[in-house]
């Protein structure tokens, strides 16, 4: 198994590349020897088949070789805008929707939020979640990372969406819902923004703001899914989809 090693920095074939602090831990870790082989991606397309150059007690050097224009993303470039659920739920929903091929975590604060996050605090959020986001690329074989938005209240976030924009839009929701199967049937490959609330969920004024802002009301089945769960069995469906249309 040759292991990975997301770098962010330009890649080039032939270059000696300095590994930053928290690739060197994961090469010592790993017991990497000068010599062994890695691939290494910059999480903006494509990766490059690589060797470890010098490895010391505090660095480690990668010597970037052939590039490769591996591509493993889903059809649906999605936007995943999510009510944060509390404790380190949030963590796991990062790390899954990396895995099942999101483009963007948008982190909101709504009315029934228990997580809440400005300031400081917000900025380390989200720093956190993006190296969470790395991890996972780096292990499921992605070459592009997802984006983790800055934390904003659900109001502002809708406020800021742009008008006139050919996308689509989903709010996740019981009440009068289409199901999403029927309306990830009715098109090909999209841009997608999927809403999705809290521990709570949102409330119907909320509900209806997003309405107010191009989003239609999608339903996921009869049962009540966990703050945590609902996205991921939209991102589930949607990558599935998404590779069978790849394959056809």
């Amino acid at each position: 198994m040759t292991h990975r090693l997301y770098i962010d920095l330009p890649l080039q074939e032939g270059h000696l590349i300095d590994l930053p602090e928290d690739a060197v831990r994961h090469v010592q870790v790993l017991r990497l020897q000068p010599g062994s082989p890695v691939v290494v991606f910059n999480g903006r397309g494509g990766e490059w088949q690589s060797s470890i150059g010098h490895i010391g007690r505090n660095d480690a050097q990668v010597r970037v070789g052939v590039y490769h224009p591996r591509n493993c993303e889903v059809a649906w470039r999605v936007t995943l805008a999510v009510g944060m659920p509390a404790n380190d739920r949030m963590d796991g929903l990062v790390e899954k929707a990396t895995e099942l091929g999101v483009d963007a975590v948008q982190p909101l604060v709504t009315e029934r939020s228990v997580l809440r996050l400005a300031g400081e605090r917000a900025v380390r959020k989200r720093e956190h979640w993006q190296s969470i986001a790395a991890a996972a690329a780096q292990q499921c074989g992605r070459t592009r990372l997802p984006r983790v938005e800055p934390v904003r209240p659900l109001g502002e976030w809708l406020a800021r969406l742009p008008h006139g924009v050919l996308d689509s839009r989903w709010l996740l929701s019981l009440r009068g819902a289409k199901a999403v199967v029927d309306l990830a049937a009715q098109g090909g490959p999209a841009t997608l923004i999927a809403l999705s609330g809290p521990e709570g969920g949102l409330t119907a004024a909320e509900e209806v703001a997003a309405l107010n802002h191009g989003f239609i009301a999608a339903g996921l089945g009869p049962r009540v899914l966990r703050a945590d769960t609902a996205p991921i069995a939209l991102l589930a469906h949607l990558s599935l989809l998404g590779d069978a249309i790849g394959r056809a």
